[in-house]
């Protein structure tokens, strides 16, 4: 099976690319902006031809994209996440391949959600914020394409690779900066902020497993059950062997009330349905939340 892949230098797309070339069935070619891409191309200004004629050189079975972009303003979030997705699309219609299409999404394309609910594919998506916007129009665009494709909601990627600008990484940074300094007491904001987060190597695994799938349309990936950031704080901190206290402080009201601010636009909770991926990928999360962190901790520790 001849897979190409984009966005192969994100921090989901690396660990996806790490998973396919651990099948010996797939033929891997890695698209993307870095100097480590198989092929260099920038899908925000690169042309919807030139895509389709390299397509046509590479012909792939399954083309994954991974690539988008979680941080910038209104505009460059539309050009990385909307018009990049516009451009992979055309291009695989203009391909004289018939190649299916893997797009990985987020779950900031639902927006709020009810404390205690679980979201389910079927949900109305009301995203809170730009990128959830981006998100939701490029799922858009690939579910109207007419080509054999599925769309993957990923909630909240956390373990290997996690970006040290994510709240998890920050929580990581800080807690690294109490212990280089020897700091008993860390003081902590938004720590009820509720999350579904799945492992980042699980989400390959999803992946691998839609890339080989009939299944179409949107499918959740994730683990079923919200937790707190305050229990990924103490999780941290068990991994870290830090004996200080954890002393939350109370986050300001954002104008208007409502929910506490996160960079995701999802409000206090979220939690994914996740049994359309049980039931048409086979596909079960398997690592447990306390290795992920082990994982994220280790990396901190490490950074200089």
């Amino acid at each position: 099976m001849r897979v190409l892949l984009l966005g192969a230098d994100g921090f989901v797309g690396r660990h996806v690319a790490e998973r396919l070339l651990a099948d010996p069935a797939v033929q891997l070619t890695a698209l993307g902006r870095s100097d480590d891409a198989d092929v260099r191309f920038d899908l925000s200004s690169g042309s919807p031809g030139a895509l389709a004629r390299f397509m046509d050189a590479v012909h792939p079975g399954v083309v994954v994209n991974c690539a988008g972009a979680i941080r910038g303003g209104a505009r460059e979030l539309t050009r990385h996440n909307t018009i990049a997705v516009a451009t992979v699309c055309e291009a695989m219609r203009r391909s004289a391949t018939t190649a299916r299409l893997v797009q990985v999404g987020c779950a900031a394309e639902y927006g709020p959600s009810p404390a205690g609910s679980s979201t389910a594919e079927d949900a109305v998506p009301r995203p809170g914020g730009p990128y959830g916007v981006s998100k939701l129009a490029a799922s858009e665009l690939v579910l109207g394409s007419g080509l054999d494709a599925v769309v993957l909601r990923v909630f909240t990627p956390v373990g290997p690779g996690t970006p040290a600008a994510s709240p998890i990484g920050r929580l990581a940074e800080a807690l690294r900066r109490a212990m280089q300094t020897g700091d008993g007491e860390l003081k902590l904001t938004g720590l009820g902020v509720q999350r579904d987060f799945v492992d980042v190597r699980d989400v390959a695994r999803a992946v691998h497993a839609a890339s080989l799938s009939a299944a179409q349309g949107t499918v959740n990936i994730g683990t079923g059950r919200a937790v707190a950031l305050r229990e990924v704080a103490a999780g941290l901190a068990a991994a870290a062997g830090y004996t200080g206290a954890l002393h939350e402080v109370e986050e300001p009201q954002i104008a208007g009330g409502g929910a506490p601010h996160y960079p995701d636009g999802c409000g206090a909770w979220q939690q994914a349905d996740v049994r359309t991926a049980r039931d048409r990928l086979g596909w079960r999360p398997r690592i447990a939340l306390e290795e992920s962190l082990a994982d994220v901790w280790m990396e901190a520790a490490c950074r200089v």
